[in-house]
């Protein structure tokens, strides 16, 4: 994608992830919440602040992993979910965007 910009943001702390998020500094959102799928309100609140497009992405497909990981508090204040695609599905969800 010669003509967009695309920024990467990794952080292993949740506050640090709310913070980037707050910024709002972008046209859209793709976010693979990781374990805070699964119990992060606070980031599940951010997102749900966002009028912008969100996908949330995730490597492995969740729904063949263990019971508590079939759930995501995230995915319901996103426009999206893509699961299972490997690192494919970050791909997937920028074309998904243009």
């Amino acid at each position: 994608f010669p003509n967009d910009e695309i920024s990467f943001y990794q952080s292993n702390i949740e506050g640090e992830i709310i913070n980037r998020l707050q910024k709002n500094d972008f046209d859209a959102v793709i976010i693979n919440p990781a374990a805070y799928t699964h119990y992060s309100y606070a980031i599940a609140d951010c997102l749900k602040n966002i009028q912008k497009p969100k996908i949330e992405v995730h490597i492995s497909n969740i729904y063949k992993r263990e019971e508590f990981r079939q759930e995501s508090v995230t995915a319901p204040y996103t426009d999206a979910v893509l699961s299972g695609f490997g690192l494919n599905g970050y791909r997937l969800a920028v074309l998904s965007l243009k």
